[in-house]
């Protein structure tokens, strides 16, 4: 796969500054550049590295004016790391996909298979599951009996999706991730816990990934629900009975405890953590370890801290924490200093009577 300065140019609308003929092979960061790389400049910061860099093709900002003359071939666009992505997607969907079924793998007699399926060594798909064209399976990737996976998809290594579970078309499961495996319900009783069957199921509309080691628990009754082009990041929880609306980003190890509302293009960040049985309004931000008790109601807003609150209130507040201790004793301190000021009142009884005017 090679494309000239003038082709990358040409699909991404931009313009060529240099040797229209450059050709490029790979990708590279432009301070590790190399000779037939493409590297982008989207910070200013890293703006040094333009000038040493040994990478053939920059993509840079239409408004970039280079303080000293610069090696490589530019492009010119409005969004370099914009940009690059579409590139990286172009060079990424012109792989050539493997197809077949290996002698390893095994497929119950009762499952339906696409076409131009892969199914890797030691893959496996139960009776009366369904596997969409083009999708791949990689080794130990399991779909359960009577599960549903769309078309195009990725199942990577070791990845599982329980029984009568529903995935989308263009998904994309990394390894160890799971979908359908059973919600945390148990009853307490006098001897321990009782389990509570599981009996709902797990769906995934179109488009949605999942980080490794990604769980999306099956629901109690009805269906966890997954909305299309949800993007879940590594190591994340997702309750029984959680709803989450399209194009919401859940990133690492957050956690949803069951039958909570997420709406759409809504950001959790690193460690955020939900309670269970509240909704979240559309569009609403959560920093990294926020931590959410009850409902959001009004969309758009970002909070920070747990409880989760406005981010000025909470950058404040977190001003403070470091100084509690000076400030608790100075306040002991004080109360002291108070109290010594303070004249202690005469005992009452016998004798303290005074008539007036005497």
């Amino acid at each position: 796969m090679e494309f000239t300065a003038q082709q990358i140019a040409d699909y991404l609308h931009g313009t060529v500054e240099g040797n229209a003929a450059q050709t490029v092979h790979t990708f590279a960061k432009i301070e590790e550049g190399v000779a037939g790389a493409l590297s982008f400049l989207a910070d200013s910061k890293y703006e040094p590295h333009i000038y040493h860099t040994s990478s053939s093709v920059v993509l840079v900002p239409t408004s970039f004016q280079p303080a000293q003359p610069v090696v490589p071939t530019l492009v010119r666009v409005e969004d370099p790391r914009e940009a690059l992505g579409r590139l990286l997607m172009l060079a990424e969907s012109m792989k050539p996909k493997r197809t077949g079924i290996d002698p390893l793998a095994y497929v119950a007699p009762t499952a339906k298979i696409g076409k131009d399926v892969y199914l890797a060594p030691f893959s496996a798909v139960g009776d009366g599951a369904v596997i969409g064209d083009g999708t791949a399976l990689h080794p130990h990737a399991t779909v359960g009996a009577n599960a549903k996976v769309g078309a195009d998809c990725i199942l990577y290594a070791n990845c599982t999706v329980y029984h009568d579970c529903r995935v989308g078309d263009r998904c994309i499961l990394h390894a160890g991730s799971v979908v359908g495996a059973d919600g945390f319900g148990f009853a307490p009783s006098a001897d321990g816990y009782e389990k509570i069957p599981q009996i709902g199921i797990a769906i995934l509309e179109d488009d949605v990934e999942l980080g490794a080691n990604a769980c999306v628990d099956r629901a109690t009754m009805g269906a966890t629900i997954i909305h299309s082009d949800v993007k879940i990041d590594n190591l994340v929880q997702v309750g029984h009975n959680v709803e989450v609306q399209s194009h919401t980003v859940l990133c690492a190890q957050v956690g949803i405890a069951g039958s909570t509302k997420v709406g759409e293009w809504c950001t959790f960040a690193g460690q955020v953590g939900v309670a269970g049985h509240i909704a979240v309004a559309d569009h609403t931000t959560l920093g990294a370890q926020a931590g959410l008790p009850g409902n959001v109601r009004k969309p758009g807003q970002t909070l920070m801290g747990y409880p989760a609150i406005d981010p000025k209130l909470w950058s404040r507040a977190s001003a403070v924490f470091k100084t509690l201790p000076e400030m608790a004793t100075e306040l002991r301190e004080l109360k002291k200093k108070v109290n010594s000021l303070t004249p202690n009142p005469s005992p009452k009884g016998e004798g303290d009577f005074v008539s007036e005017g005497k």
